[in-house]
């Protein structure tokens, strides 16, 4: 059984490095001996592939590769095998991709981990983007509130074979309850107090975040963009 409460809080945030390259290694360097975990999306994976990865990697840090796959299952299958193999800790996919292509993406991790001797990275199934409300929904033609909607996912991807999701603070507790004490939750919309939104909509502070049963949560901004990053970093973990 994992027991994410005797995981240190502070090891269990993920700072989120929406930026380039320079900016990249600079941030993580200043933030080594403090943060454990750092997510690499799209905007920083795009430009510089798989070697972002790698150089993390050589940091000492754990890799959270957060390219929310969703494509047909071959695709997927291949993504995930990729991304294991280039070394990514923590993945995601859509969960809206449908039971075949999580099941197949879970299919390519694992065969990428046992060809290359490497561990199966966490596998996450993203339930309703943070940046998303209800009135988002309903155009997108989803007749679900956005709680009904992310625990459905939730119940799709943990059948699919997941080992959590990725959905707003403010879901945290109804998930935890559904999905059981060993599944991961991981949170972004997280922003501590008198820190600005953004693009976010669902959105509760650190402390809440794990209170409701968050097992990592994902801070940006609020760090990547501090004058003193390591600092803001500090603070959040003095805040829990």
């Amino acid at each position: 059984m994992l027991d994410f409460v005797q995981v240190p809080q502070k090891d269990r945030i993920i700072v989120a490095l929406d930026c380039d390259m320079s900016q990249a290694l600079d941030l993580a360097e200043a933030l080594q001996g403090q943060a454990s975990w750092l997510k690499v999306g799209m905007t920083l994976y795009y430009s510089q592939g798989p070697r972002i990865v790698y150089e993390l990697k050589e940091m000492g840090y754990k890799v959270f590769l957060d390219l929310k796959f969703h494509d047909i299952p071959h695709q997927v299958r291949g993504a995930a095998a990729s991304a294991t193999r280039n070394g990514a800790d923590m993945i995601t996919m859509h969960a809206l991709g449908g039971a075949a292509m999580m099941q197949a993406a879970v299919e390519g991790a694992q065969a990428a981990a046992d060809d290359f001797g490497l561990d199966l990275p966490i596998m996450l199934g993203i339930t309703v983007l943070t940046s998303m409300d209800a009135a988002s929904l309903a155009a997108c033609g989803i007749e679900r509130g956005v709680n009904d909607q992310v625990l459905e996912m939730a119940k799709q991807a943990q059948a699919a074979g997941l080992a959590g999701v990725v959905a707003s603070p403010q879901e945290a507790a109804a998930l935890r309850t559904l999905l059981g004490e060993d599944a991961y939750i991981v949170t972004p919309g997280v922003r501590p107090a008198g820190a600005e939104l953004g693009d976010q909509s669902r959105v509760a502070s650190p402390a809440d975040a794990f209170s409701a049963g968050a097992s990592h949560i994902v801070v940006g901004r609020p760090i990547t963009q501090a004058s003193d990053p390591a600092a803001a970093f500090e603070a959040i973990a003095q805040s829990l």
